[in-house]
């Protein structure tokens, strides 16, 4: 309850929120398939079989696969966040050295090219 108050953003509460949303996510989508099954027996007894058997278990499945794959994806970019936080703060929280390949990245000038390589092709 504490992370919804930090307003310096330092804290994430996805990864305590993830199995919540996903087991809501399975119960609506199973309330869903139920609803579907009955309307489809209502219509036509037929499309109730189809539905119930083949339909409706294929676009639950596909729901489901397509919330966990962004459940998974917005969990691994936090992870990646914190991951690289931790990096920057055991490197010394501080911008790469002037000349590195990175350094243009941060505004500190352009950076040097590979020692090994000369700067033109040799002329013929």
């Amino acid at each position: 309850m504490k992370s919804l108050f930090d307003l310096s953003f330092n804290r994430y509460i996805a990864p305590t929120v993830a199995k919540i949303v996903y087991i809501l996510a399975m119960v609506i989508i199973a309330l869903g398939y139920l609803i579907f099954v009955i309307s489809s027996f209502r219509a036509n007894a037929f499309l109730g079989v189809v539905v119930l058997l083949i339909l409706g278990p294929l676009v639950g499945l596909l729901y489901l696969v397509f919330i966990r794959i962004g459940l998974e994806s917005l969990l691994a970019s936090i992870k990646t966040a914190q991951n690289t936080a931790e990096l920057v703060r055991l490197a010394g929280g501080s911008l790469p050295p002037e000349g590195s390949a990175t350094s243009s990245a941060y505004g500190q000038g352009p950076s040097q090219p590979y020692a090994g390589y000369p700067a033109s092709p040799p002329a013929p």
